[in-house]
């Protein structure tokens, strides 16, 4: 099993819920956080004065899947968040060990 952390933009989280669910993903965890990458942010003017706006507004998105489902799902986060302009995001993949699902207390693929 694998687990897919997807950092996008806000606005594209129905673009790729509806991507990862054309090809059976059929749960994720989604978080709203702030961060920055390599465009350390942006300058922004308000009254008149100039600031920095250095954590923008993204979510992150946490799937756990079998391995066999990984690159199907890489593959539709990608499609479905990309614009083309900086700040689209980053994917990470990590292993999983196991996975228990409470109500029914069946492990691995079963319980994802």
């Amino acid at each position: 099993m694998k687990k897919i952390e997807a950092i996008i933009k806000p606005f594209k989280l129905e673009d790729v819920k509806e991507a990862l669910s054309n090809i059976g993903v059929q749960g994720m965890t989604v978080y709203e956080v702030k961060g920055f990458g390599r465009q350390k942010g942006h300058t922004e003017i308000y009254r008149g004065s100039e600031y920095t706006v250095d954590f923008l507004p993204k979510l992150k998105l946490e799937i756990v899947l079998p391995d066999s489902g990984v690159e199907a799902a890489i593959e539709a986060i990608t499609s479905a968040a990309k614009t083309g302009k900086i700040g689209d995001g980053k994917i990470f993949l990590l292993p999983v060990e196991q996975a228990w699902r409470i109500r029914t207390e069946e492990c691995g693929d079963q319980a994802v």
